[in-house]
């Protein structure tokens, strides 16, 4: 009897898992129904960022910089709540974003390459900071267009791009 219970303890233990990790892959915003959490930029040169999805909650700060990467983690009518590659964040209005998509630097002096190999020759480097444009992505490379010039960057270098991610 005990050895029935553990089973059927086990299976309910495990299938909760596989069903927890399907619902995580697989989040989606009530409003867009786009997947949670993903990146997106700061469309303004400004975006007042606020406590509460309303215009009557307060702003705890202002974002002043356009093209900024941002990470939407939930949506509310018109509010998406966003936070900064540090963590800091709240609700900002949705037209005051955008789906173009752009990272941040997070290492200083990261190495551009001409391919997306830590061999491949060094066309520029960026210093910690700095934003630029996300291109195509492999599963440790990325495609940067950033101060006019472009190269591979390793993934971990940058903020505004998810480990897993795979773009064409």
């Amino acid at each position: 009897m005990r050895a029935l219970r553990a089973l059927i303890a086990s299976i309910i233990c495990c299938g909760g898992a596989v069903t927890a990790a399907a619902a995580a892959e697989t989040l989606r915003g009530p409003v867009t129904n786009l997947p949670l959490p993903r990146f997106v930029s700061l469309k303004a040169a400004e975006g007042n960022v606020r406590r509460g999805p309303s215009l009557e909650h307060r702003i705890d700060w202002v974002f002043r910089h356009r093209d900024m990467p941002l990470r939407v983690t939930a949506e509310f009518e018109h509010w998406r709540r966003v936070e900064d590659s540090e963590g800091q964040g709240g609700w900002i209005y949705y037209t005051l974003l955008s789906g173009a998509r752009t990272v941040m630097f997070e290492v200083d002096r990261t190495a551009m390459r001409v391919q997306p190999d830590p061999a491949a020759r060094v066309v520029a480097e960026a210093e910690a900071g700095v934003i630029g444009w996300l291109g195509e992505c492999n599963p440790g490379w990325c495609r940067i267009s950033a101060g006019g010039e472009k190269g591979w960057v390793a993934k971990e270098a940058l903020w505004g791009v998810a480990p897993d991610e795979i773009r064409e």
